[in-house]
This record gives C-alpha cells, structure tokens and sequence, in this order.
C-alpha cells in the first residue's frame, strides 16, 4: 500500500560521478573489443586460437581476483578499488601495443581483466551504497546504461583511432579513457556513511564465496550463456541466410536494452524481482527458439528484439536480491561474488555453447541458449524468490533461506 510519501532522492552528485566514471571506463574497454584480435591476428599472427586464449585468460583473472577485491573494498573503500582497477586496467592495456609475441600480450589481458573486475565491483558496490533500499533495482539500471553504452560506443572509438593499423598509438589512446575514468572517481567521497551495525565475520567458504549471491549468480549466469551464444554465432549465421551482417540486429538489440533501463528502470520495484526475471529469462527462451527454429531474416530481427528485452530485465533485479539480503560491511563481498558470475557464465557458454555448435551447427547450438535459460527460471523460482503461502492464504514471493548470508561455515 502506497503511504503518499515521496520517494527517496537516488540522483546525488555521488551517484553522477561514479556512472560517469564506469562510463568512460567501459569506453576503454569496448575501444579494445576490435584492437584486441585485429592485433592478434595481424602483427603477433596468433589466429583465432589466440583470440580464443585471450578471451578466456581475461575471464579467469577476473574470476580469480573476485574474493580479493570483495575485502579490498571493504577494508579501504570504493573509492579507492575504482581508482586502482582504472590505473591496472590502463597498464594492461596501454603497452599492449608494444608486445611482439602472444604471451606478453595474454599477461597484458589477465592485468585488464584484474582491473575491470576492480573498477565493476566497486562502482556497482557503491551504486548500491548510495541507493535506497527500494530503488536499488532502479538504480542498477541506470547504472548498467553507462556499462553497456560504453561499451557500445567504444568499438567506433577504437576502429577510428586504430586509422592506418597504428596499434601503438591506439591502445595508449585506450588507455586516456581509462585513466579519466580513475581520475573522475578521485572526485567520488572517501567513504558512504555508515547506517547499520557491522555484521559477524563470515568464515570458511563463506568468506571466499557470499552465500547471499550464490543462486542469484547461478540464474544470471544461466542467462549469461544464452547471451554469449547469441553474440557469438549471430554475426556469421545472419550472413547463412542472406543477411549482409549482424550490425544492425545488435544495433536493434542495444537500443531496446538501453531503452528499457532507462525507462523502465522502475519497473522491477512496481511488479517484482520474481516477475521481472521470469520476464526476462522468458524472452531469452523465446528469443533462442527463434534462432533456432525459423531460419529466416524477420526471424532474426524479431529475435534481436526479443533478446535485448530478456538481457535488460535479468540483472536489476537479481542485483537488488542479491545486496539487499547483506548489510553493509558485506556489501562488497556480495556484489563482488554475484557479478563474477557474468564471467563463469561467458566461460561456460563459450566452451559448452562452442562444442555443441561444432557438433550441430549453429543454428542447433541455440537450443543450448534456450536449456540454459529454462535451468535458471527453475532456480529462480525454487530458490532465489519462491512462492510460499502466507496465514492468509495468498502465495507472495519469499527470498530463499538458502541466500540468506550467514556468518559461519
């Protein structure tokens, strides 16, 4: 029931800043998008192996690095993760076009992916510092327009730098954005003042591992391999069908993501996290069906659509479960274990999705996109939000006692 009362101010000038410094800070990593394996597959002439190996070397720093950056964030604040991650992720990047040979270039990526995951968590950590409880889906979206728009707006950026295939002028111009990015987030407060009393210390797994993120992290990274099967075999399956490219299809993606966090960033506070990720987790069902079942152009274009509604509704939501279900001292840690999921989910689909299109074809392996989805809508709604009766009668939505944090093993 509505009480009349306004709702809490979100816009601050903290908030401004720190979109504004993941904004930049994505543009340097979508500016690498397109220089990594254009570089790759010319001066170092490493193929699509290469590629492959450095997509994957990425992935697993950030991983690994996950449970220190939770304490790191913790112990000295966002601030100063978000600065460091930015300084990190320049070095990596910025000297990438001096190497002459795969191997320095693959520990250049596990420096930047080290960074990005620092800068991530710290950024969507404070976001959430600085939200109320009952807006932090809200927020997360508008949070999540300046990651995917920078990251959108970067491979142009990078294509146009690169010019005349000068790769070392064109990574150390990568890098400017990156260290704008730490230099904005210098302006950001030393620390959110504290509202709630410190929590016990987790221990064993726990501490390496937020509880309260496990099966949230588990139905995004579902989500997460029906999306990396998506970008990764539409640009040559479109051309299998007549289609010049599939530009346009993620350009038709993009816009209805960036559109639908914009504007419907309230939406999951209006109608429920459990209906907006069984919203969104539908549409990518219905999105891979398509590209599997029906090999035709207006297929596609509607899938495209249809793909860029479930990936925009998934991860407000299951965001918000996730923090708002710790205090503030594990604030970090939560958000730093529940986005690692976005790169177990990419691994996971690269290898799994990968294979299966090399045995099936591509249009086959989008069935794979498909199970995954349907594997997170059962685990959402048997363990992140379940239904349960109350005294009254009607069922409500219940978070799980299985991610509810806790202090001991």
């Amino acid at each position: 029931m509505s009480t009349g009362a306004p709702s809490p101010r979100l816009i601050t000038a903290p908030f401004v800043i720190v979109t504004a410094a993941a904004a930049l800070f994505f543009v340097y990593i979508g500016m690498l998008i397109p220089l990594v394996p254009l570089f790759i597959e010319g001066p170092l002439g490493g193929g699509e192996f290469g590629i492959g190996l450095t997509v994957a070397v990425f992935a697993v720093s950030a991983i690994a690095v996950r449970p220190w950056i939770g304490q790191f964030a913790d112990r000295f604040g966002r601030r100063k993760l978000i600065m460091l991650g930015a300084v990190i992720a320049a070095v990596g990047g910025g000297i990438a076009g001096q190497v002459d040979a795969l191997p320095g270039l693959l520990a250049l990526r596990a420096l930047t992916g080290i960074g990005e995951a620092a800068v991530f968590v710290g950024a969507a950590t404070l976001i959430a510092d600085l939200s109320p409880p009952e807006r932090r889906a809200e927020s997360a979206s508008y949070f999540s327009v300046a990651v995917f728009g920078g990251i959108g707006i970067g491979p142009i950026v990078g294509e146009w730098v690169l010019g005349d295939d000068n790769f070392g002028r064109a990574f150390a111009i990568a890098a400017l954005f990156s260290i704008g990015a730490g230099l904005v987030a210098s302006l950001l407060p030393r620390r959110v003042p504290r509202t709630e009393p410190a929590a016990a210390p987790r221990r064993g797994l726990a501490r390496w591992l937020h509880p309260a993120a496990v099966w949230s992290g588990v139905v995004l990274a579902c989500g997460v391999v029906a999306f990396t099967s998506f970008t990764a075999f539409l640009p040559d399956y479109s051309r299998t069908i007549g289609l010049s490219g599939a530009g346009a299809l993620f350009a038709a993606y993009s816009a209805v993501t960036l559109l639908v966090r914009v504007f419907g960033a309230r939406l999951p506070e209006r109608i429920g996290p459990r209906r907006m990720v069984t919203i969104g987790l539908g549409c990518l069902i219905a999105g891979m069906l398509m590209l599997a079942l029906l090999p035709y152009a207006p297929a596609l274009w509607v899938a495209s659509v249809v793909m860029g509604l479930g990936i925009a509704f998934n991860y407000p939501s299951l965001l918000a479960l996730t923090v708002n279900r710790v205090s503030e001292d594990e604030r970090a840690a939560a958000v730093s274990s529940f986005t690692m999921f976005f790169e177990i989910g990419s691994v996971a689909g690269g290898l799994l999705v990968g294979a299966l299109a090399q045995a099936v074809g591509k249009q086959h392996s989008f069935f794979a996109g498909a199970v995954s989805a349907v594997i997170g809508l059962w685990v959402l709604r048997t363990h992140v939000v379940p239904l349960r009766p109350t005294d009254d009668g009607p069922e409500v939505e219940f978070p799980s006692e299985s991610v509810r944090p806790i202090a001991g093993d």
